[in-house]
């Protein structure tokens, strides 16, 4: 089937830099859009970017200017450069891809998510 293992999570200072990573491995035929989510214990998870096949991107309000998704097609891979973070930047950010993958002998699409990576900001 398929997985997504992110990398890049850590504790920084405000104002730092953090680039998350997320790799996509199995029977992949091809991935359409990806993304990256962020979740608080408690709240609800929340659109953060993602990036289609083509290259056009969408962010969120509270991101636009200081984070930047970007992948690499022939690494099924997924970045996600934040800059200048801030204290409510801190959560755990999950990426999510839209695949399709062969199993059965046959071709699925779905969604697939990783377990997450931590980032928390300290003021």
């Amino acid at each position: 089937q398929v997985q997504l293992v992110e990398s890049g999570g850590g504790l920084v200072q405000a104002g730092e830099s953090l680039r998350l990573s997320c790799t996509a491995s199995g029977s992949i035929v091809s991935i359409n859009t990806m993304g990256w989510y962020r979740q608080d214990p408690g709240k609800q998870r929340e659109l953060v970017a993602e990036i289609i096949d083509a290259g056009n991107t969408n962010y969120a309000d509270f991101v636009k200017g200081r984070f930047t998704i970007s992948r690499d097609n022939a690494k099924n891979t997924v970045y996600l450069q934040m800059a200048s973070l801030k204290p409510e930047d801190t959560a755990r950010y999950y990426c999510n891809a839209d695949v399709k993958f062969r199993i059965g002998g046959g071709v699925v699409q779905s969604a697939a998510w990783g377990l997450g990576t931590q980032v928390t900001v300290s003021s």
